[in-house]
């Protein structure tokens, strides 16, 4: 059986904290010959200090993010490649903003998005963007299956808080589509088929805007 194409250069795959989206790059990369992009989240040493104490790491968390997010994409995404038929990513540059805007203070806000948008003009946006959704409860339990253990400070209200951001900047997004996809329970590496699903639906050209469809099995 021949590989599902896909009509798109840039794909990222998005989601909330254990929606699955780096395992869900990880096989398109064993699949194809594609650039795979995954965030490094592992190197910042400020994290598991993010989590025990919020409010006194959060600035400090996010601008190691940012930077560290703009020094990848920047050699990542800003030379062409000849040796690859498309790059998907695992995050896009404004996941940035909008974990900011949850983590941070109103003045600190103010402060890191100046910077943020000085950093964010020189790239490009994704051709789709793709975004995993699951229940909170869903998410949690994810979570506690990968025992990473900074992320066992991590609450519900936390991954709502999240949740609510992405949906908020999906509202005023016309230039490029934006794919939400309900996933909920659907184990996309137990069950092969899901995971066929999910590349059928990313093979399809959509219009820019806000698109959702549930996946049922």
């Amino acid at each position: 059986m021949s590989a599902i194409q896909f009509p798109y250069n840039y794909i990222s795959i998005e989601g909330n904290i254990g929606s699955g989206k780096t395992t869900f790059c990880e096989k398109i990369h064993q699949e194809y010959n594609c650039k795979l992009i995954l965030e490094q989240f592992t190197d910042n040493p400020f994290l598991p200090m993010f989590y025990e104490d919020p409010e006194r790491f959060a600035f400090t968390v996010e601008l190691f993010f940012m930077t560290e997010r703009h020094k990848q994409l920047q050699k990542q995404l800003l030379h062409r490649d000849l040796f690859h038929e498309f790059t998907i990513s695992d995050y896009f540059f404004t996941k940035t903003l909008l974990f900011a805007r949850k983590n941070l203070e109103e003045e600190e806000y103010r402060l890191f998005q100046k910077m943020f948008n000085v950093l964010n003009q020189s790239f490009p946006q994704p051709d789709l963007l793709v975004y995993f959704h699951r229940n909170v409860d869903i998410l949690l339990n994810n979570i506690a299956l990968r025992g990473r253990s900074y992320e066992t400070q991590i609450k519900a209200d936390y991954l709502l808080k999240i949740q609510n951001s992405y949906f908020e900047y999906f509202r005023n997004i016309l230039s490029f589509p934006i794919l939400i996809i309900d996933l909920n329970e659907i184990d996309f590496v137990k069950k092969p088929q899901a995971y066929e699903e999910i590349k059928m639906l990313l093979a399809k050209q959509y219009l820019p805007g806000v698109h959702r469809i549930s996946l049922m099995m």
